[in-house]
């Protein structure tokens, strides 16, 4: 019985321990400021894919003239992805589509993008996506930018 209670104890205390890690790494990205929700598709096909695979939840934050994207549900501190202003070219916009409309969060709007060759969707808050937009348009002087 002792063992038992011990046993329950230790998860117990190893599940507080694990939640605690997580949402203390969530509060060191957010620390700098400049970050938003925002969901990524990475190396999506050319014909728009409106199953809803491929997304993952994350959120993005902006560091000088590169976004940062880090996945929600990790313990790893170092982003997933790094996105180059000068090398985001935005295709277009759309609205989730069929089962996107699940895998997304409610008001969000996708944003199709080619980064370095690979085609990726971002998919954001309305709010969001302005500030990104306005983000890729303040590039310095003589840096290309192309926002559809």
């Amino acid at each position: 019985m002792v063992l038992a209670l011990t046993v329950c104890g230790i998860v117990v205390a190893l599940v507080v321990l694990g939640l605690f890690v997580f949402g203390l790494r969530r509060r060191l990205i957010q620390r700098s400021g400049g970050t938003f929700d925002c969901s990524l598709r990475w190396d999506v096909p050319e014909k728009t894919d409106t199953s809803g695979k491929g997304w993952s939840y994350g959120v993005a934050r902006y560091n000088g003239d590169r976004i940062e994207w880090y996945r929600v549900f990790s313990y790893a501190y170092r982003p997933r992805r790094i996105l180059e202003r000068a090398a985001i070219e935005v295709a277009g916009r759309r609205l989730p589509e069929g089962e996107e409309e699940l895998a997304l969060l409610s008001d969000a709007v996708i944003l199709t993008c080619l980064h370095r060759g690979t085609r990726l969707e971002l998919a954001m808050s309305e709010d969001a996506l302005t500030g990104f937009l306005a983000w890729l348009e303040a590039a310095p002087p003589g840096q290309r930018v192309n926002v559809a």
